[in-house]
């Protein structure tokens, strides 16, 4: 929880191709001016996917990509983007979401993290998961076998190196002899370590290492409850206070600019139109309302009300930094 117990609220940067609505990439111009405002208007973290590209083919189609199938869309690579984003701000947390431990080496994947903790001050949280679309695996030849198994593995190797400085773990499909992590970084025993997960066994794992989980996305609030609870049985499997675990979700909004009666903008919970989203969002079931920036905030409070104490929100319409301008009016709002 961040100051007086409240809510921290982070933002999810733009980094794929039609992020912006005109189906281009996304200039670093563009996240250098996303990232300042947000941390202007008072955002407590930015996070960026961790993805490779994008491609809408059999069997990995859930949640389906928003393209025709065999068409592919690009990505920037997340840690290049956060070290940058790292240089231009001073305040904000900042985090992959998640890091996907299959796409880099997991000894070298810790070295990173303690590098970039240096580099912005002590202020990465290292989000982790085990990916989950398979066209990327294939296009950039990673395995995409046995992932949870591969995942375990990872955080036997990570999660010791950032707490204890060193490791020995001779596994199936990872090893590490003698490896030491040299310097260290401004913490003793790394950044803390959120993972998204939503299965028992990735669940298991959150209540062994991780000091967050994060739920995912949802649209509604009740939701991320029940996520709650799913984890709550996963500590009592392991032994673990739940407590001890901090809690963090996402959720996607938009602002549909000169709706409203009486206002210059109104608010929807949810994309403004398709083809927009990252992810194509038709199967997902929601009310489209039309709201005030208080109305928003109060669906933002919701998620605080279900537990959450990390909610990121991304900004699907408009795009860009008009979006984000609109949204801070919500975020004034909420903290009030």
């Amino acid at each position: 929880m961040e100051e007086g117990n409240r809510m921290a609220v982070g933002l999810m940067l733009p980094l794929g191709m039609g992020a912006l609505g005109d189906g281009g990439k996304v200039p670093w111009t563009t996240i250098h001016e996303m990232a300042t405002l947000a941390e202007a208007a008072g955002f407590e973290s930015l996070v960026v996917p961790d993805h490779l590209l994008f491609r809408r083919s059999p069997p990995t189609n859930n949640p389906p990509v928003a393209m025709p199938e065999g068409h592919s869309r690009g990505i920037w690579e997340a840690w290049t983007i956060l070290s940058a984003v790292a240089a231009i701000t001073r305040r904000v947390t900042l985090s992959p979401y998640v890091a996907c431990t299959a796409f880099r080496n997991p000894a070298l994947l810790a070295k990173m993290a303690d590098t970039l903790d240096e580099v912005s001050g002590g202020r990465l949280v290292l989000g982790l998961g085990a990916g989950w679309h398979e066209p990327e695996f294939d296009a950039f030849g990673f395995p995409f076998d046995h992932l949870v198994s591969r995942f375990e593995e990872a955080l036997q190797i990570i999660v010791p190196l950032l707490r204890e400085g060193h490791v020995d773990f001779p596994g199936r499909y990872y090893q590490a002899r003698q490896c030491e992590l040299l310097p260290r970084g401004p913490r003793r025993t790394g950044p803390p370590i959120l993972i998204g997960a939503q299965g028992p066994r990735m669940l298991r794992l959150v209540a062994r290492y991780a000091d967050r989980f994060d739920a995912g996305f949802h649209l509604r609030s009740e939701d991320v409850v029940e996520r709650s609870r799913s984890l709550e049985r996963a500590c009592a499997e392991t032994g673990r206070d739940p407590k001890g675990i901090e809690r963090s979700a996402a959720t996607r909004v938009a602002v549909v600019e000169g709706r409203g009666a009486g206002t210059s903008g109104s608010f929807q919970v949810g994309p403004a139109r398709e083809g927009i989203a990252e992810f194509d969002l038709a199967d997902v079931r929601f009310e489209g309302r039309q709201d005030t920036p208080e109305a928003l905030a109060g669906y933002l409070r919701s998620f605080e009300a279900a537990g959450v104490q990390h909610l990121t929100c991304t900004i699907l319409d408009p795009p860009g930094s008009r979006g984000l301008e609109q949204f801070a009016r919500v975020l004034e709002r909420l903290r009030k």
